[in-house]
């Protein structure tokens, strides 16, 4: 198991090669009994070389005493693994830029280009876009479901705010870091959150907000500050 520092170390080569208290919510990832949209079977990709240097960025790693696993990057869809794109959003530096039905999330730079992050759209990451604001970041954060939620499945009263909610961890439905969009000082309940579950990127999932993985939450939530603007596109996103 690498230090911390190596960690750091090894992400800021890969990245530069690359050409470089949780709050009560409605943006949950844990599996529903009544989905709104259960996905359909889809195949995994055929297997393909892998490039070290883009497996490097996928590797097990150590983060705030959580150990998170490798991501089996051969058996994704190459399209929604980290990358750099020309910005094809019209947004300027700084903005980070949902594109729902693409599956994509963009962090648009100062070049012209933009990273690139596959995601996967959860029940209540359709529910909500506009413009707004990263208000909030939160490192490991505690999960607490939401009242109707908990009227809809009592056995997640455990995790109630009056309880404390759920600790961090790989099974906490939001993962390694989470990040919280407000709207003219108010709360969209509208998140990008960690996800373990590699297999639900690029798909509609019963439910949760905007879910990365978590090799990708942790990067991105290194480069986006406090009130980054993000726009978020329901429709197709037109320049």
């Amino acid at each position: 198991m690498q230090n911390t520092s190596s960690l750091i170390s090894r992400r800021n080569f890969v990245l530069g090669s690359l050409a470089a208290p949780a709050i009560l919510g409605g943006c949950t990832t844990v599996q529903e009994r009544s989905a709104l949209n259960t996905p359909q079977p889809v195949a995994d990709p055929m297997p393909s070389p892998i490039d070290p240097e883009l497996a490097s960025r996928y590797e097990a790693f150590e983060d705030g005493g959580h150990f998170v696993p490798a991501v089996p990057i051969e058996r994704m869809n190459p399209e929604y693994l980290r990358q750099r794109v020309p910005n094809p959003t019209g947004e300027a530096p700084g903005t980070v830029v949902v594109d729902t039905p693409k599956r994509f999330l963009y962090l648009v730079e100062n070049d012209g280009s933009a990273l690139r992050y596959g995601v996967g759209i959860g029940r209540d990451g359709f529910s909500w876009e506009g413009k707004g604001y990263i208000h909030w970041r939160q490192h490991w954060p505690r999960w607490k479901p939401p009242s109707e939620m908990i009227a809809r499945q009592p056995e997640l009263e455990k995790y109630s705010v009056a309880n404390g909610g759920m600790d961090p961890g790989l099974l906490n439905p939001l993962g390694a870091r989470a990040l919280y969009i407000f709207q003219n000082r108010q709360d969209t309940l509208y998140r990008l959150h960690g996800n373990p579950e590699w297999q639900s990127i690029g798909k509609a999932v019963s439910s949760g907000c905007v879910r990365l993985l978590n090799h990708d939450i942790v990067d991105l939530y290194e480069r986006v500050p406090f009130h980054a603007p993000i726009v978020v596109h329901q429709g197709p996103m037109t320049v």
